[in-house]
């Protein structure tokens, strides 16, 4: 990345994927899913998106962050 803009948008496109993943969390909670295959789906991509996310908000130069899909 070399702008604050280009930091931005890409900050915000994580996000959107961040807010994404949680709200289909939050309405497996709903319907009282909080167990099972869909569950557990959604409990990995509501991960997943976070630690892209915080990696990317924590690179010291702003660039995409390596795979982290494995990070636990």
């Amino acid at each position: 990345m070399t702008s604050v803009d280009d930091f931005r948008i890409k900050s915000h496109e994580l996000l959107m994927d961040l807010d994404a993943a949680t709200t289909e969390m939050m309405k497996l909670i709903s319907s009282r899913t909080v167990s099972g295959p869909l569950w557990e789906e959604a409990v990995k991509r509501q991960h997943d998106a976070y630690v892209h996310w915080n990696a990317f908000i924590n690179s010291r130069d702003g660039s995409d962050p390596p795979d982290v899909t494995s990070v636990v």
